[in-house]
């Protein structure tokens, strides 16, 4: 399998990060599961298509020909977009239709194809013109905040905001961390203590269900070759 992929984190606080890639023969990844979701950007120079992609809970397979390119424009927590719930993308995804060869069309107007280097300058647009907004009551939540409104309501902002209710974050980035240091060198001793789970057969049924590798996979997979 091969690819090539770069990305990089923006000072925005509307967006997580920015990827971009392409696909050689045979590519054929297992996304792990991601809370947040994001635009995408795929095909080749002239067929171009443009999803909205939901947060992702599971481990998901995919596959692209050879040659295909893609723009990843991943959001940050608590940045969504009224008119369009998150929580009906929840591991699914949805096409926006073109308008022309390089623009699709996004709550009613059209919007000309964004690239890796000025992603933010579409994303400030898009801000401006009311299409993206941020809510704070799940920023302040993220950051263990003091909360003036009942649990209730913060689960119900997070799903509106992110499809997700907070449990469900918590899980995947529990996963994410630990995967993290098992890829790092941690001992799963030492992953299971850090992240926080009860015992290694929780640690391993969640990295199963997020990551799709176990946890002597990770471990593996950070040792010098």
């Amino acid at each position: 399998m091969s690819f090539l992929m770069e990305g990089r984190a923006p000072d925005s606080p509307y967006i997580a990060s920015i990827w971009r890639g392409w696909a050689g023969s045979d590519y054929a990844p297992l996304c792990p599961a991601d809370g947040r979701w994001n635009l995408l950007f795929l095909g080749k120079p002239g067929r171009v298509q443009v999803f909205v992609e939901g947060p992702m809970t599971k481990v998901t397979p995919k596959t692209h020909p050879e040659g295909t390119e893609w723009l990843v424009i991943k959001f940050s927590l608590g940045t969504f977009m009224p008119w369009l719930p998150v929580s009906t993308l929840v591991d699914t995804k949805e096409m926006l239709p073109l308008a022309a060869r390089e623009s699709f069309w996004l709550h009613g107007a059209a919007w000309q194809f964004p690239d890796y280097e000025n992603a933010e300058t579409f994303i400030d647009r898009l801000v401006r013109d009311d299409v993206l907004l941020r809510d704070a009551v799940v920023t302040d939540a993220l950051q263990g905040q003091p909360q003036d409104r009942s649990a209730r309501t913060v689960r119900r902002r997070f799903l509106q905001a992110t499809g997700l209710p907070p449990k469900a974050h918590e899980q995947i980035e529990r996963a994410q961390q630990a995967a993290a240091l098992l890829a790092q060198g941690a001992s799963i001793p030492d992953a299971v203590y850090q992240a926080g789970y009860a015992d290694q057969p929780h640690l391993t049924r969640s990295l199963r269900r997020f990551i799709g590798q176990t946890p002597a996979q990770l471990a593996r997979s950070g040792e010098p070759e």
